[in-house]
C-alpha cells in the first residue's frame, strides 16, 4: 500500500527536474584525438577535466559520457559535500592510523577548494558551508558519540542542546561538526563543471557509452558504439558502472540508495522544528537515514535500505523501490510528527560504487596509460575532486603528497564472486538489522568483518 504522502510523487530525482537542466549534447560519432581522454560525466570526470586544464590550458581533453552529465549517481545523491576521504573518522583511523591527521588536512583543504572554484567560477548550486550533525536515535549510540569527539573536530550537543538546533521527539544526543560539511544542489554542481570544463576547451559528448580500451603504440583507443578516441591517457570514472579493465570489476558492488523530496515547508511548519541552521542531519544507525534543506525550504530524506542485487547487476528498473518509499515516508513522520500532513513531491533511487574498505580507491593501467578513482560507497560528492586530482598525478608521473599516501597505493581486496557476495552482503545487511535492535551489539559474523577489516557500522 502506498503511503498517503507519497500519491502523486514523480518517480524521477528532483535535482535533474528542472527546467535549468542544459540541453542534451551530440554523441560521438568517428574519430577524436586528443591527449586525455575521461570516461564519465559525473563528479569524477567532471574535477578532472576542469583540473586538467588549469594546470594546463593547452591540454586538449575529450570527456564522453554513456548518458547525460549528472544522469547517474552524480545527479541522484543528498547533495552533502563532505571534507572527509575516508567516509568518516572512524574508518579513516581504522584503516589508515598512521597517516589519518594528513587525509583529514587533506580533506579539509580539498573542500576549501570546492567552495573557492564554485565561488571563482559563479556556479550557483545552492553551496552552504553548514556543518552537519550526526544524531542518536537509541540510547546505546548516546556513550558511542561521546567518545568520538575528543579528539575531533566535533562539538557533543546532549538531548536539550541538539533539540534546541532541530526539534524531534526521537533525537537524544547529537555530535556536530561545524565546518567539514556543505550541502549542495550536486546536478547544479555538475552542470556548472561541465560549463566551466567546456569555456576552457574540454569536448563533452553525452549518449556515448565506452564500450573496450585498447592498447595503441604509447597511447590508447577508446572504442564508442560510433567511433572512437584515440588518445595518450584515460581517466576512467565510470562509479558503479561495470569497469572497462578486467582487474576492477571484483572491487565493486553497485548497492541501490533511495531519498524522497518534500513539497516546501511553510514558514509555520519549519518553525515547528527550528532548524534554523541548516545543518545536514543523520542518524547513526547501521541502516541509517540522512536529511537536508534544500534552497527553497524542502526536506530530503533518504538512506536507511541498501538494495543488493545478485550479479552486480544494475538496471533502470532498480531506480524505484516501492516498499523502500513506504519505509522511508513512515519513518519521516516519525521523526517529525508535527509535518503530518506534507506530502512528497519526488521519490528515486540510484547506484552507489561499494568497496570492501567503504571508500575510494586508485591506481593505474596499461602501463601508465589508464588512471582509475572508484569506490567512493556514497560518500563521493566531495571526495570525487580528490579523486581527479590523484588520477591526474598519477597519470602525469608526479610524486605528490597525494600519491604518497598508503590510501592511495593500495587497493582494497575484492568481493568473491556469487554466490558468495550475494550471501555475505545479504548476510551483513540482517547482522547490522539485528544489531540496531539488540543495542548496537554486534554478532559472530560482524566480528569476524571486523577482524578482517571488512566491518562497518553504516
Amino acid at each position: 500500500m502506498t503511503h498517503p504522502a507519497l500519491v502523486g510523487a514523480r518517480r524521477e530525482p528532483y535535482w535533474l527536474d528542472t527546467d535549468l537542466r542544459p540541453p542534451a549534447r551530440s554523441h560521438l560519432r568517428g574519430t577524436e584525438r586528443c591527449d586525455l581522454a575521461i570516461i564519465g560525466g559525473g563528479f569524477t570526470g567532471l574535477w578532472t577535466a576542469v583540473l586538467a586544464k588549469e594546470a594546463d590550458p593547452d591540454r586538449d581533453i575529450v570527456l564522453i559520457d554513456a548518458e547525460r552529465v549528472a544522469g547517474a549517481a552524480t545527479g541522484r545523491n543528498g547533495g552533502f559535500c563532505d571534507a572527509s576521504l575516508t567516509h568518516g573518522e572512524a574508518n579513516g583511523r581504522a584503516r589508515w592510523p598512521d597517516e589519518f591527521e594528513t587525509l583529514q588536512r587533506l580533506g579539509l583543504e580539498n573542500l576549501d577548494a570546492i567552495e573557492d572554484t564554485i565561488r571563482r567560477y559563479g556556479i550557483d548550486c545552492g553551496f552552504e558551508r553548514t556543518g552537519e550533525i550526526d544524531i542518536a536515535t537509541q540510547p546505546h549510540q548516546i556513550d558511542e558519540l561521546r567518545e568520538e569527539v575528543p579528539g575531533s573536530d566535533a562539538i557533543f550537543l546532549d538531548a536539550a542542546g541538539l533539540r534546541a538546533k532541530v526539534e524531534s521527539p526521537t533525537y537524544l544526543a547529537g555530535s556536530w561538526r561545524p565546518d567539514s560539511v556543505a550541502i549542495l544542489d550536486p546536478a547544479a554542481l555538475a552542470w556548472g563543471l561541465a560549463r566551466v570544463a567546456e569555456a576552457l576547451g574540454v569536448r563533452i559528448y553525452e549518449d556515448t557509452p565506452a564500450l573496450r580500451l585498447r592498447s595503441r603504440g604509447h597511447g590508447v583507443d577508446v572504442r564508442t558504439p560510433e567511433g572512437v578516441v584515440v588518445t595518450r591517457r584515460v581517466a576512467m570514472a565510470t562509479n558503479a558502472h561495470r569497469p572497462l579493465l578486467q582487474r576492477l570489476r571484483w572491487h565493486i558492488a553497485p548497492v541501490y540508495d533511495y531519498a524522497l523530496m518534500t513539497e516546501p515547508l511553510s514558514d509555520q511548519q519549519l518553525a515547528t522544528i527550528g532548524w534554523e541552521g541548516r545543518e545536514g542531519l543523520a542518524d547513526v544507525g547501521n541502516f541509517f537515514h540522512y536529511y537536508r534543506l534544500t534552497t527553497d525550504n524542502r526536506i530530503l530524506w533518504g538512506g536507511y535500505d541498501a538494495i543488493y542485487h545478485f550479479g552486480r547487476r544494475i538496471s533502470p528498473a532498480y531506480d524505484h523501490r516501492a516498499a523502500t518509499y513506504d519505509v522511508l515516508a513512515e519513518h519521516f513522520f516519525e521523526t517529525y510528527p508535527t509535518l503530518t500532513g506534507l506530502r512528497f513531491s519526488h521519490a528515486w533511487g540510484g547506484a552507489i560504487d561499494a568497496s570492501t574498505r567503504f571508500c575510494a580507491f586508485f591506481g593505474l593501467a596499461r602501463r601508465g596509460r589508464v588512471a582509475y578513482a572508484l569506490g567512493y560507497t556514497g560518500l563521493g560528492v566531495g571526495a570525487s575532486r580528490f579523486g581527479a586530482a590523484v588520477m591526474l598525478d598519477l597519470l602525469d608521473g608526479r610524486e605528490t603528497e597525494r600519491t604518497a599516501l598508503r590510501m592511495v597505493r593500495r587497493r582494497p581486496g575484492p568481493f568473491p564472486p556469487e554466490p558468495i557476495a550475494a550471501l555475505g552482503i545479504w548476510m551483513t545487511q540482517w547482522s547490522l538489522g539485528r544489531a540496531d535492535r539488540n543495542g548496537g551489539r554486534r554478532n559472530l559474523w560482524l566480528r569476524l568483518l571486523d577482524a578482517l577489516g571488512l566491518g562497518f557500522e553504516s
